[in-house]
Order: C-alpha cells, then sequence, then structure tokens
C-alpha cells in the first residue's frame, strides 16, 4: 500500500510540479517510509518553490537530523524561524525554535 501511495504521490507532483500541497505529501511519506535522502530532496525543492511553507523547514531539519547531517539542520531551521517570523506563524516558529534549542 505504501508504494501504492508513493506512486499516486509522485503521479500527482508530476502532473503539476508547483502543487505545494502534493510536493510537501510526497516528501511526507518519504519520511513515514524512512527514505529520508529523498524526503530532504523534496521538502528542499518545496522550499525553493514557495519559500514560506513553513512546516518544510521543521520535517526536513528532522529528516537532516535522522541523517547525522546536524549543521545543515541548524541552517534550515534557523532559515524556518526567519520565515515563520516574517510571516507571522508564531506556532510554526515555536517548533523550528525549540527543534534548534535541542540541537
Amino acid at each position: 500500500m505504501t508504494n501504492n501511495r508513493l506512486d499516486i504521490l509522485r503521479g500527482m507532483v508530476s502532473s503539476n510540479p508547483n502543487d505545494s500541497f502534493a510536493r510537501y505529501g510526497l516528501a511526507m511519506e518519504y519520511v513515514n517510509t524512512m527514505r529520508l535522502q529523498e524526503a530532504v530532496d523534496e521538502f528542499r525543492q518545496l522550499i525553493a518553490l514557495n519559500a514560506n511553507y513553513s512546516a518544510a523547514y521543521f520535517h526536513c531539519g528532522q529528516a537532516l537530523e535522522k541523517l547525522g547531517r546536524i549543521e545543515e539542520a541548524r541552517a534550515l531551521y534557523q532559515k524556518g524561524i526567519e520565515v515563520t517570523t516574517a510571516t507571522g506563524d508564531l506556532h510554526t516558529r515555536s517548533e523550528l525554535q525549540a527543534a534548534l534549542d535541542i540541537l
């Protein structure tokens, strides 16, 4: 079933590469299936497409941490804090700050 979900999400992104929600869903499915590098790649594409998609910073940072890439995670959390401060997304900002503080 997971492969089917991945296939569906890949198809959605392929059909509409600018669909932030589909791209986020694909990245999260990669996380759920422990395909962490693919998740990071997808989150980075999402951030390039929509720099204000705040959840992408948090979840990409988490995936980077699991891959042992702590400095990359730290930089991404810091960038996410800048973005969420600018957009007024205080909830996600606090999650990003908490993740950064733990590092």
